[in-house]
């Protein structure tokens, strides 16, 4: 099977991205982008996706966390696009973890109080659905009060900018919900964790479709 790899370099006035990709890794990564948190999400992620993530990210942080998050999600969304290819033979849709009951097909993952859901489709369709989350929106995750570092602030609405970013750039269908839970940082860490597997679990090759696309439209 061909190794599939991909390299992103992103310049712009705000952010310069390196990044590279290995859809079939092992979870190993070196991540740094100047906001401690988001280091953390992306470091779980590849651990939880089972990907190798290497990221450098510097960004305009004395301005805010806003352009970094995107900026990464935009990159990271790219990277998987063009490691995926054609995306002959891929299983295309994936979820969080086995499905508690498989009868209904629902994926979900705890983290301590919070129950979160992640559902994706590498459809070329993007779309983002963030469920039962807006109302955390204004909720910071970290806070720069203490030591006056701007870069320390991640305010829960750049989750979903990181998200958005990433299905418009990877051209996917992906799905967000939380059931219930109310501590921002468990949150975003289920969702980052339940993205993680949605991830491994649709990149995956399906030997009784090898060579072929996923899709009855013959293109994906």
């Amino acid at each position: 099977m061909k190794a599939r790899l991909a390299k992103i370099r992103r310049h712009t006035l705000e952010t310069q991205i390196s990044l590279r990709l290995n859809l079939d890794g092992r979870g190993k990564s070196a991540v740094k982008t100047g906001i401690p948190f988001l280091d953390h999400m992306l470091t779980l992620f590849a651990k939880h996706a089972t990907v190798d993530l290497y990221l450098r990210c510097n960004g305009d942080l004395d301005v805010d966390a806003h352009h970094t998050v995107e900026d990464c999600g935009i990159a990271l969304g790219q990277a998987v696009a063009v490691a995926l290819g054609d995306k002959r033979g891929i299983r295309r849709y994936g979820h969080g973890f086995h499905p508690k009951n498989p009868f209904t097909g629902e994926a979900f993952v705890p983290m301590d109080e919070c129950l979160a859901r992640c559902v994706i489709d590498f459809s070329g369709r993007p779309f983002l659905v963030w469920r039962g989350l807006n109302q955390f929106s204004q909720k910071k995750i970290t806070d720069a009060e203490k030591n006056q570092d701007i870069s320390s602030v991640f305010r829960f609405g750049l989750a979903r900018e990181f998200f958005q970013s990433f299905a418009n750039e990877a051209r996917c269908n992906l799905h967000l919900e939380l059931l219930y839970g109310d501590e921002p940082h468990h949150i975003v860490e289920a969702l980052f964790k339940a993205f993680a597997r949605a991830v491994d679990a649709a990149r995956r090759y399906d030997t009784r479709i090898a060579g072929l696309l996923p899709s009855t439209k013959g293109k994906l």
